[in-house]
């Protein structure tokens, strides 16, 4: 059995998800639903697990579901993070730069280096060049750093102009880490159905959403406050397939 929460697991938090799942976990055994004592980390925890017979539960990015995963997965529901102008259950990007960058709005970096995570992130990849295309401009992709932390440290550092970072991740560069003062928001893209919690195919997704509320509900405050979580939602398949897709980088010119 595999369970994983690593689209926003990083060490300082870990203990608030180890927390949240085990209230999950004892919540499905309840139901007679068997889940692992524990959470999957490191590499295992996303496409791995994501495409596992065993999945118990794990989150995703909109991304990946809809290009790759919304037919071989159930879809259970959406955490709601209580993002700034957002729908609950939806999130959108910030898009930063440099704090001594004379630029700051997001059309004048027509054409600038873009840092992003991967090439099948929602948040990284695709709101911000479906952004840019709605004003009619270019960011460039430049470095694809690995993750979220990876591109906003390397806008801090001068190795990239611009990056777009999930709001609930900004959120957390802004209180961990250090070069996140050398930052500042230049603009949001559009909201967008946010990271799904999926199970393997056959699960029973009502079951599933309710052990996932009843957790939520029972963690403590100050484990909802590191987290940002604020419930779960229903948002329908379609509606993350609705989501434009872009380009690929190479598609794009990568630099």
């Amino acid at each position: 059995m595999i369970a994983s929460l690593g689209m926003y697991d990083r060490a300082e938090v870990q203990a608030a998800n180890d927390r949240l799942w085990a209230l999950i976990r004892d919540a499905l055994r309840v139901q007679g639903i068997a889940a692992p004592d524990g959470l999957t980390r490191g590499a295992g925890a996303y496409w791995q697990a994501w495409t596992s017979p065993d999945l118990v539960l794990s989150q995703t990015c909109g991304y990946p579901y809809r290009a790759r995963l919304h037919d071989k997965v159930t879809l259970i529901g959406t955490p709601d993070y209580g993002v700034d102008g957002c729908a609950p259950g939806h999130y959108r990007s910030v898009l930063v730069a440099r704090v001594d960058d004379p630029r700051g709005t997001v059309p004048e970096f027509d054409g600038a280096a873009l840092a992003y995570n991967e090439d099948l992130s929602q948040s990284g990849w695709a709101a911000p060049q479906t952004f840019a295309r709605t004003l009619g401009i270019r960011l460039i992709p430049t470095l694809c750093s690995g993750g979220h932390v990876l591109s906003a440290r390397a806008v801090a550092e001068g190795r990239a102009e611009i990056a777009a970072i999930d709001a609930v991740t900004w959120g957390m560069i802004a209180r961990y880490d250090s070069f996140a003062a050398g930052l500042k928001v230049v603009g949001w893209t559009e909201p967008t159905p946010g990271l799904p919690y999926i199970a393997a195919l056959g699960t029973d997704a009502g079951a599933m959403f309710a052990a996932i509320a009843t957790a939520i509900m029972a963690l403590p405050q100050a484990d909802r406050d590191i987290l940002s979580l604020r419930g779960v939602v229903r948002i329908a398949a379609k509606d993350y397939l609705a989501i434009p897709t872009p380009p690929t980088p190479a598609e794009l010119g990568a630099r």
